[in-house]
């Protein structure tokens, strides 16, 4: 089974950075898109950014310009880098990650989900 875990949320005041990492339990490069998702407080999960292995990015538009994905496969790692914070990104932070298993003649989806990390942005 699969394990992402999240680690560096926290809080931070507004127009503060953070950097989320995310550590998978196998290699990386069979994760394609691996990404962020996000949920707060009475609000369904939302998508981030996901990053392909192709190197082709997905983003918000609330956070473009301000959070930047990226990931080394070699580590088995994807990170969020996360600038000019607002009180709005305040949520829990998931890692993501997509992987296609071998099923017959085709191929299976299975979406991977970490515990998530939280991060707290005050104004």
């Amino acid at each position: 089974q699969v394990q992402l875990v999240e680690s560096g949320g926290g809080l931070v005041q507004t127009g503060g950075s953070l950097r989320l990492s995310c550590a998978a339990s196998e290699s990386t490069f069979s994760f394609d898109p691996m990404g962020w998702y996000r949920q707060a407080p009475g609000k369904q999960r939302e998508l981030v950014a996901t990053l392909t292995m192709s190197s082709n990015t997905n983003y918000a538009d609330s956070v473009k310009g301000r959070f930047t994905i990226s990931r080394d496969n070699g580590k088995r790692m994807v990170y969020l880098q996360m600038n000019s914070l607002k009180p709005e990104d305040t949520a829990v932070y998931y890692c993501y990650a997509k992987k296609y298993r071998p099923s017959g003649l085709g191929f299976v989806p299975e979406n991977y989900w970490g515990q998530g990390t939280q991060v707290t942005v005050s104004s």
